[in-house]
């Protein structure tokens, strides 16, 4: 006779951000006493960079949530106890008088024996003496916690595997390692081995991978899928005096952090410039009219800024630069993610374009106009907001002739493009009526002085009086 045993799992809050810290939960989904099934979405959390939804990834039944809603969790910190049932007859210890058929003690294990099984572990007993056959195949998650959203970078397991005597299946080719089970897994699930971080020994995948690389892109697509307006849901107390107070969290916390560690860590510098860009106006007339860069691809002003200063980074490099505090040294990176600052619904964001110096004009205006749409639906996904090397605020959508633009963290400049106006301008030597507009680079004294922001300020300035040398540098 068998029975069934029911354990408790522990599912804790994941980094779906990429070195994020914490997490608020906005809602859930369940309540104890439902019940969950492998992959369903349990609750929606938001943090400093999107709002995601989290997949479970074990079947069960909801026994305690730990946190309200709206409460801010640090990650790691377990959210949701489910109770799990146990496979019948494998979840207790052996029983002395059970029929079974002799094994060898040194039999070899079948291939059902997955090395994230522990003794100990949910869903297992402590043996109580030697080596036991297992009474059949069984496939029982022993997710301990997702892991984060897969990086390159080393990946520490959240338990150490213990030695068993089971060879994985090799691969053929580029073939990941993982057993049939685990394969099945991923295939059922729609996941492609090749893209899961692996955690077990010698670089074999285990179905804890498999899940948490699920949990993880789950929580990514959620945020993609999710509506922009997240700030319209924030909750606001007023006072008797008629004073309203917004709590700060999400995108507007983190910002504010960052803004107040980078004003006052990184020593900045400001220059201006005011720029005849006429002839970059017309430009823009012409390409939109001529559709040479593409009948779909977006035209703007903006698009010529961003040439014109991945132009000139190509010239001065070194102010393409981050700064490095524990090594005391200067780090010239070797491509260009340029930072577009795009006001959104939850606040500010700086998606970046990866290696955008590389592009052409034409690849380069349709990464901007797909980031830019990608900004405005609140799909920004947290993986386009890093690894940022310069940025462009375009304050002139507001009307505003120019500012003294902050720099994102970890960045040595930011050029800031103010409002196009039609001024009275020296030109061939009369006073005519022509578009100009006003630049404003700042920039890290630590790593750029004074003739290097200037050379690049007015390269940028150059290149936009005469945007056709834009072409010829590109």
């Amino acid at each position: 006779m068998t029975t069934e045993v029911r354990s408790l799992r522990e599912f804790r809050m994941p980094d779906v951000g990429e070195g994020l810290t914490e997490a608020e939960i906005l809602s859930w989904y369940v309540k104890p006493g439902d019940t969950v099934t492998d992959g369903q979405v349990v609750c929606e959390v938001e943090t400093a960079k999107a709002a995601v939804e989290l997949p479970i990834p074990f079947n069960g039944v909801v026994e305690q949530l730990f946190f309200p809603e709206g409460a801010t969790v640090d990650v790691g910190t377990v959210i949701i106890s489910v109770a799990v049932a146990g496979e019948a007859g494998a979840a207790a210890p052996a029983v002395a008088a059970a029929p079974a058929a002799p094994a060898p003690a040194l039999a070899p294990a079948p291939a059902e024996a997955e090395p994230e099984r522990r003794e100990v572990l949910v869903g297992y007993g402590p043996r109580t003496g030697g080596s036991q056959r297992r009474a059949r195949r069984t496939t029982t998650t022993t997710v301990i916690a997702p892991a984060p959203v897969p990086v390159p970078a080393v990946v520490v397991p959240v338990s150490v595997p213990v030695p068993v005597p089971v060879v994985p299946e090799q691969p053929s080719g580029d073939r990941p390692l993982a057993k049939p089970p685990v394969r099945k897994l991923a295939k059922d699930l729609g996941i492609d081995l090749r893209a899961v971080t692996p955690t077990g020994p010698d670089g074999v995948i285990t179905r804890e991978d498999v899940h948490a690389h699920a949990s993880a892109a789950a929580a990514v697509a959620a945020a993609a899928e999710a509506p922009a307006p997240v700030a319209a849901a924030e909750p606001v107390s007023v006072s008797g005096s008629g004073d309203v107070r917004v709590p700060i969290k999400g995108v507007r916390k983190a910002t504010a952090q960052a803004m107040v560690s980078s004003a006052f860590t990184a020593p900045h510098v400001t220059e201006f410039v005011q720029v005849d860009v006429t002839r970059t106006m017309r430009f823009v007339r012409r390409l939109k009219e001529s559709g040479e860069l593409g009948r779909d691809i977006r035209v703007s002003p903006l698009l010529l800024v961003a040439k014109a200063l991945l132009t000139a980074i190509k010239r001065h490099p070194e102010i393409n630069a981050q700064w490095d505090e524990a090594a005391q040294e200067i780090v010239i990176k070797g491509q260009v993610n340029l930072g577009i600052a795009a006001a959104t619904p939850r606040g500010l964001i700086v998606p970046n374009i990866k290696d955008a110096g590389a592009k052409t004009l034409s690849g380069l205006a349709a990464a901007l106009g797909e980031l830019i749409d990608t900004a405005r639906q609140g799909k920004t996904s947290p993986a386009d907001m890093q690894g940022g090397t310069v940025t462009i605020t375009n304050v002139g959508v507001f009307g505003v002739d120019t500012g003294t633009p902050i720099l994102n963290p970890g960045e040595a400049a930011i050029l800031a493009f103010g409002a196009v106006r039609e001024l009275p301008w020296v030109h061939k030597g009369k006073v005519v009526p022509r578009q100009v507009t006003t630049l404003a680079l700042s920039f890290d004294h630590r790593l750029v002085d004074g003739e290097l922001g200037s050379r690049v300020l007015a390269d940028v300035a150059a290149l936009l009086e005469r945007p056709k040398r834009l072409i010829t540098w590109g």
